[in-house]
């Protein structure tokens, strides 16, 4: 097995459990999904930027082959600008919970126990019956 094909392998599963997770309705769900489709982006920045062992990443006049640092350039702003816009997307759902009681995605009013599946029965005057 090359290098390139787990390296492929390894984008198309993040993105693809990325994707899922972001089509989730619930909020915390969708944080993650996003942060491993970054995770996904990194990986292919890195990639692509042909990273060679044993070759300096900074051009000198003694150096014949050197190392493009572009790309980890651009992968270490990706870091940065991920951990911004995670935490800016968490703070956000979070006050959306607190504000209207459910993390569903949609914006239904749907408490968080029906959305798991594990709502107990309400008796109508409003009593919680739930074990």
């Amino acid at each position: 097995m090359s290098y390139e094909f787990l390296v492929a392998t390894a984008i198309g599963v993040l993105v693809a459990g990325g994707i899922y997770l972001a089509l989730r309705a619930r909020t915390f769900q969708v944080v993650l999904g996003l942060t491993l489709i970054s995770y996904a982006v990194n990986l292919f920045l890195f990639a692509s930027g042909r990273l060679v062992v044993g070759r300096p990443p900074i051009w000198d006049k003694a150096v014949s082959d050197y190392t493009d640092p572009l790309p980890q350039a651009l992968v270490l702003t990706a870091i940065v600008i991920t951990f911004g816009m995670t935490a800016f997307v968490v703070i956000l759902s979070l006050r959306s919970f607190l504000e209207t009681g459910s993390d569903h995605v949609d914006g239904d009013n749907v408490p968080c126990d029906a959305q798991d599946g594990m709502a107990g029965r309400i008796a109508e005057d409003g009593e919680d019956t739930r074990p």
